[in-house]
């Protein structure tokens, strides 16, 4: 039987967690309007969620619902500040409680986990199987429409295996239904990433426990199974699918399927922004062309007085560090070596280079 925590409503709501939880929600952040607004007032405001949250009348602020774009178009559904304080609270209490039981190899929004060391255990699986058979395959999957596709009784049902305060499952139950239906949770809520750490860790258990597979690497709902043998992997893929169907109510996409990774009679794995194989592993095309696109905008920005060299760098800086984890020196070289910042009155032998 596994072990349930009672009586933790108290450490959510305690003052000092509350105060860490909104240095954590400003992070990045602190000198937006809604942020200033919150903090002018700090101390009243932190005691009127505490006040809310003791006396069980906080209940979940309006969403404000917009697009992004990269990597791929994406509703995302943003909640006023002060409720994103209480879900930086919530989080620091209950994340504990499952991260102690999350298999190894779940990489996405844990510590020290995180797309590169994903890559690098995938690559090393890849090698291993590569090395001890001669040849490597791949079943690749992603779950369809994952956010918006999560059950709200069976999040609950997951959520109750470990949490048995009452007032703790209340808090959390008004979360979820924060969102009209019997099924989704927004993309941009901080719970929303642990809630579906939580639903998919049943997939881990299942893959690592039942179906006793080593070579298994997920980040959030994408996950590969390494293998040697094609049909092994295919009647694998029958029975994942089935299982997050049954217990789930989840299904693969379109893109799922069983191939083979080589230079010669296969391809490469793509996976959390790069192609890899087991001797190497290159960006992502689209990857490369986004940060073009982005340059040139940049580039746009800047000659027209709109931004500065504190507001470029930092970009830049993200983007190479993801491709250094590649081989890619000669396209890091070239890439940021075409990238000329020049105001427009500047003469164009005194452009500054990046």
């Amino acid at each position: 039987m596994a072990k349930t925590f009672k009586n933790i409503y108290g450490q959510i709501y305690d003052f000092a967690n509350l105060y860490a939880a909104y240095l954590r929600a400003r992070r990045g952040k602190r000198y937006r309007h809604e942020v200033l607004r919150f903090s002018r007032d700090l101390e009243p405001n932190l005691i009127q969620i505490q006040n809310e949250l003791v006396w069980k009348t906080y209940h979940t602020g309006r969403y404000r619902e917009f697009f992004v774009y990269e990597p791929k178009r994406r509703p995302v559904a943003a909640l006023p500040f002060r409720d994103r304080v209480v879900q930086h609270a919530i989080v620091s209490v209950i994340e504990p409680i499952w991260e102690n039981r999350f298999v190894y190899d779940s990489y996405a929004c844990r510590p020290t986990r995180g797309t590169h060391a994903g890559a690098d255990r995938a690559q090393a699986f890849l090698r291993k199987v590569k090395r001890r058979h001669g040849k490597v395959y791949v079943l690749k999957a992603d779950i369809s429409k994952y956010f918006a596709s999560i059950d709200h009784g069976v999040l609950k049902r997951l959520l109750r295996k470990r949490i048995a305060c009452g007032d703790t499952l209340s808090l959390l139950d008004g979360i979820i239904v924060s969102t009209p239906g019997p099924t989704g949770i927004p993309i941009g809520n901080l719970t929303s990433q642990l809630f579906a750490n939580i639903y998919l860790h049943e997939l881990d258990e299942y893959v690592k426990y039942d179906l006793r597979e080593h070579f298994y690497v997920r980040y959030m709902d994408d996950f590969v199974i390494i293998h040697h043998d094609k049909q092994h992997l295919q009647r694998l893929r029958v029975a994942i699918e089935s299982f997050l169907w049954d217990r789930l109510r989840l299904r693969t996409n379109a893109k799922t399927q069983v191939f083979p990774v080589g230079l010669v009679r296969g391809r490469a794995l793509d996976f959390l922004g790069y192609r890899i194989w087991p001797t190497h592993r290159k960006l992502r095309k689209g990857s490369i062309k986004r940060m073009r696109h982005r340059l040139r905008r940049l580039q746009a920005l800047y000659a027209a007085g709109r931004i500065g060299f504190a507001q470029i760098g930092p970009r830049i800086v993200s983007w190479f560090g993801h491709a250094k984890h590649a081989d890619s020196y000669n396209l890091r070289s070239k890439v940021l070596g075409d990238a000329v910042f020049r105001r427009d009155n500047q003469k164009k032998g005194a452009a500054p280079l990046l």
